[in-house]
């Protein structure tokens, strides 16, 4: 069993009963479920991912006020709850021991975000790293009658705003012309391999953000990536090119190229870019000009 799934059945059998039986009405006031960081929330763990920060538990999100009022009992009734279920007892590091339990909505997303609640202005959502996002809105809300988890949640999905959007695909576009196209050849001719290897991972990591821009999803940080980027709709061909970068004996800069052609044939098809060069500069600047935002069009390309 997977740890989400397992996390929802110990709050069903468990959680539920008790709090709503100590809590009565004022259980309605708490938002339940797993969200945050942690391969669980992302639906990614296996096996090797229950040494650490694993195992029966969940989230008990509450409002500022409701937390001066009832938060230190709900968390004497958290520390009820069984320790052993179905065989498993959490597994919590000293890093990932806050990741359950009873906690401040308001102090949830802030972590991740910065923000009280939703950001507010392109400038605020333009600093915002996707993997923090991918945090602040993975796993399962399991209740929220009150709604206000759901509220700062749903307004942070399904993605950056529009305009965001296509200001950080325009770098991570820039980025894969400049790391790919340009700077890998030019690096290899020199046998720098140290180079060379890190001109490759900045194409990877900006084409993989690219891809998860364009189906309107935030990526998750580097370790679950590319397995977040096999889950989406559109570009698997693209990603596919990605892996087989990593195969013995590839020829990365013809890959290269393939993958830049496929993307840059998406934006043509999506009308984000009508240029019709292969070399993605051109279709980051076409992307650029596509932003209504004066704020964000007038910064410079990489930036985002």
């Amino acid at each position: 069993m997977q740890g989400l799934g397992l996390c929802r059945l110990f709050y069903l059998q468990h959680g539920a009963p008790l709090i709503e039986s100590r809590l009565g009405e004022r259980s309605r006031r708490v938002a339940v479920g797993l969200a945050g960081q942690g391969s669980d929330c992302l639906g990614f763990d296996d096996e090797l991912s229950r040494d650490h920060d694993f195992g029966p538990g969940f989230c008990l999100w509450l409002t500022d006020e409701d937390d001066e009022d009832f938060g230190d009992e709900l968390r004497r009734l958290y520390a009820e709850l069984p320790k052993l279920f179905l065989g498993y007892a959490r597994n919590a590091t000293l890093q990932g021991a806050d990741r359950v339990g009873v906690m401040r909505i308001s102090r949830f997303y802030a972590q991740y975000t910065g923000c009280l609640g939703i950001p507010s202005g392109d400038a605020a959502w333009l600093r915002i790293p996707e993997h923090l996002l991918a945090a602040a809105t993975s796993g399962e809300i399991f209740r929220d009658e009150l709604g206000e988890f759901s509220r700062v949640r749903n307004g942070l999905l399904p993605c950056y705003p529009d305009d965001v959007c296509l200001k950080k695909l325009a770098a991570r576009i820039f980025v894969m012309a400049q790391a790919g196209q340009y700077n890998y050849g030019r690096i290899m001719k020199r046998r720098d391999e140290v180079a060379a290897a890190l001109a490759l991972s900045e194409f990877v990591k900006a084409a993989l953000s690219a891809v998860h821009l364009l189906n309107r999803s935030y990526m998750p940080y580097y370790k679950w990536a590319f397995r977040s980027a096999r889950r989406l709709p559109l570009l698997q061909e693209a990603v596919s090119g990605l892996e087989a970068l990593y195969s013995p004996g590839a020829d990365r800069e013809t890959l290269i190229e393939s993958i830049c052609a496929m993307v840059s044939g998406h934006l043509e098809r999506e009308g984000l870019s009508s240029a019709k060069d292969t070399f993605l500069v051109a279709h980051a600047e076409e992307i650029m000009r596509r932003i209504k935002s004066d704020y964000l069009r007038n910064l410079g390309v990489m930036v985002g």
